[in-house]
């Protein structure tokens, strides 16, 4: 037997290990186990690397301004992502899917290491650093969900998609544990670790890259090295039905979101008496709070995009998946409307967000499994960046204007209502035009001439 069938039975083997092992989680296909936990652990490295940049933010934020100021500085980072929008379309004329990677993540590993120095140095890097986070975080992911996008076929990916999200949702859990044993060696700490996480994330890209390579050498699709553009960002959204219903989702989503976390932050700084009376600094009580909002957020979105995901995406498809956080939402801030208690608002939120991270980001990645190259990067980018924090945008104009007229927390949760009405009745048109574009895609991929 020679060495190259030997090497074939191994890997023949180790899929059909991998394969059992994800069977409870997802259909996976003979040959798709290793680029799927290939790509499984990417995500998890960089949400890994999300939530240890991500660990000291909340406190320093809320106790140097307050909600507002959060909010206000949230917002801001629509002005940032206008810019780097404009640069990626740029950058994506002139390069390839896996060149147009590597640049951004190494970019942004340039950038934690010239934040660890100057804060190694004692030099002011708070909210300059609270607004990089939020434009890597967008940034960095949106990049992910669109290579994933493009390696895997609209099938594929309706299955393997809530593998995927596996590894994000339980990267987040364990970045802010990690981030919590290692927070005592300050921030600089927390910054290369996170740098040297995006190295390798580089790396298992570049090999997943060659493994698809031989579908494109295969299929008439477009080699993965052309350059991905030749439009602007604005055009691709505004010229398109589909893309127009996501962009507005996606808007709607966020300031709805936002509008949430300004309620909690507002009733948990409201709060603070309690920690007097429990003899604590409202330091750690804020803190204290957080840790164990974000705790339960994660694991909950973990116990959902195990169990529930790959199921409810099966039985109801992308528009039922897409369903559920806004039913869930209007149900929550219905009852915030009549009870807005710190303990409530911390329950509808922690539904609201581990929804989010799990079903409903893995039902919004499945959208653009029907899209365009450019539309995967490009038009994706836009849309997970710029336009969701346009949605903050909104959100920080809400919060200006109803702390300038003392609205109370109820009319935040009666404007949450109509949101979350809003964003249902776009669910609704979107699944249309995404089971239209679905049965052409499949069309196409049933007429598509193989290459000899």
């Amino acid at each position: 037997m020679g060495s190259e069938d030997l090497k074939q039975q191994q890997a023949s083997a180790v899929d059909r290990v991998l394969s059992r092992l994800l069977r409870p989680f997802a259909d996976v296909g003979p040959g798709e186990s290793v680029s799927a936990v290939v790509m499984t652990f990417a995500v998890f490295l960089l949400l890994t690397a999300y939530y240890l940049l991500k660990t000291a933010r909340e406190p320093l934020i809320l106790l140097h301004g307050g909600a507002e100021v959060k909010s206000y500085a949230s917002a801001g980072q629509a002005m940032l992502l206008f810019l780097v929008v404009y640069g990626y379309s740029a950058l994506a004329r002139r390069v390839g899917r896996l060149r147009l990677l590597t640049i951004v993540y190494l970019f942004f590993t340039s950038n934690l290491v010239v934040f660890a120095l100057a804060s190694r140095a004692g030099l002011a890097v708070g909210i300059p650093f609270f607004l990089w986070v939020g434009v890597f975080n967008y940034t960095a992911i949106a990049q992910f969900w669109a290579f994933a996008a493009d390696v895997y076929r609209p099938e594929q990916g309706r299955r393997l998609f809530a593998i995927l999200g596996i590894g994000s949702s339980v990267g987040a859990v364990a970045g802010a544990r990690i981030a919590r044993s290692l927070v005592v060696l300050g921030p600089e700490a927390l910054m290369g670790l996170a740098a040297a996480i995006l190295v390798v994330c580089v790396i298992l890209y570049g090999f997943i890259d060659r493994r698809f390579r031989v579908e494109s050498a295969t299929r008439t699709l477009p080699a993965p090295e052309e350059p991905l553009s030749h439009e602007g960002p604005f055009h691709l959204i505004f010229r398109d039905r589909y893309l127009m219903l996501v962009a507005a989702l996606t808007l709607v989503l966020n300031w709805c979101n936002a509008n949430g976390e300004y309620i909690l932050d507002r009733t948990l700084l409201a709060s603070i008496g309690e920690a007097h009376a429990r003899g604590m600094s409202p330091a750690t009580f804020v803190g204290a709070f957080k840790a164990d909002y974000f705790a339960w957020v994660n694991i909950v979105g973990v116990t959902v995009q195990l169990f529930a995901v790959s199921r409810v995406l099966y039985r109801f498809g992308v528009r039922g998946a897409l369903a559920v956080l806004p039913v869930v939402a209007f149900a929550s801030y219905g009852l915030v409307l009549v009870a807005p208690v710190l303990w409530l608002i911390r329950v509808a939120k922690v539904a609201e967000n581990s929804l989010d991270y799990s079903l409903q980001n893995t039902a919004r990645q499945a959208l653009y499994l029907v899209t365009s190259r450019v539309e995967k990067y490009v038009g994706k980018t836009l849309v997970d960046t710029f336009l969701v924090r346009v949605g903050d945008v909104f959100s920080a104009l809400v919060v200006w204007l109803g702390s300038r007229i003392g609205l109370p927390t109820r009319a935040f949760a009666l404007l949450n209502l109509v949101l979350a009405a809003v964003w249902l009745a776009l669910v609704l048109s979107l699944g249309k035009e995404n089971a239209r574009r679905a049965a052409k895609t499949e069309e196409q991929i049933a007429a598509e001439p193989t290459a000899a």
